[in-house]
């Protein structure tokens, strides 16, 4: 596979793909494999204060535009069909496109009940899916040692796709950490989409998520957990990714 370029999103680089290309990318991993950051503006701001995931997002071999506000500024940098490519989709298009052709999914993170749940629903929801395992890591980091136990589990399990659901940063800090202990094999962090599957919370409405609204149905079902994260984040990535596109305009 061709290494995948990213235009410049408030210091983060973006992949410019489509769903389905960035689907199909990670059914082709490189034999070195590779990790996909699923990034939305809470990513970017704590990349910006956070350097260790500063470091693992620019080496993230694609970071998808999960949140509304990066498609727009994509955009308006010129990707004028760029879409908005989120876990949940991906995840669909991904096991969807790879039904049939023997792909061995994992699922890494989350609490144990939440995987039994997880694992009983996916296999409602794709039938035909090959399930290579699943792991519920302690809440804690884990030491170099455990890091190398579980990527000889996974590559024991012959997966070619985890899933990966810590929530952000701790899934883009440890697919950082894990992907040089592997081999031809795609890792994906997708935050909630394991709360998704196991029916433990709800979507916004379609509605909500084409107009980047996402963050206030997400704000109002866990306003105490969310509020500070949204009362700074939002507004200042407005401001900077406006400077950012001023100063490519006035450039031109």
């Amino acid at each position: 596979m061709t290494e995948i370029s990213k235009t410049p999103v408030v210091d983060t680089g973006v992949s410019a793909m489509s769903l389905q290309e960035t689907a199909a990318a990670i059914l082709n991993p490189p034999p070195a494999g590779q990790y996909v950051a699923v990034a939305n503006v809470h990513s970017l701001m704590t990349a910006r204060s956070n350097p260790e995931l500063a470091r693992v997002m620019a080496e993230a071999d694609i970071v998808t535009p999960d949140g509304m506000p990066l498609v727009w500024v994509l955009k308006a940098m010129g990707h004028d069909n760029q879409e908005r490519v989120h876990g949940m989709a991906l995840a669909d298009a991904t096991i969807e496109s790879g039904l049939g052709a023997g792909v061995r999914h994992f699922f890494y993170g989350s609490s144990p009940e939440t995987l039994e749940a997880v694992e009983v629903n996916v296999a409602l929801r794709y039938p035909g899916i090959v399930i290579a395992g699943t792991h519920s890591p302690p809440f804690r980091p884990l030491s170099d040692a455990e890091i190398e136990a579980d990527a000889k589990m996974i590559r024991d399990s012959n997966a070619d796709v985890v899933w990966v659901g810590l929530g952000a940063p701790k899934q883009e800090l440890w697919m950082g950490r894990i992907r040089p202990h592997l081999g031809n094999t795609s890792l994906v962090g997708v935050g909630a989409v394991f709360d998704w599957w196991a029916g433990r919370v709800s979507k916004a409405p379609d509605w909500m998520q084409r107009s980047g609204l996402e963050w206030l149905y997400r704000l109002i079902k866990e306003p105490r957990r969310l509020w500070r994260r949204y009362a700074y984040n939002n507004p200042a990535f407005l401001v900077l990714a406006g400077r950012q596109i001023w100063s490519q305009r006035r450039s031109r």
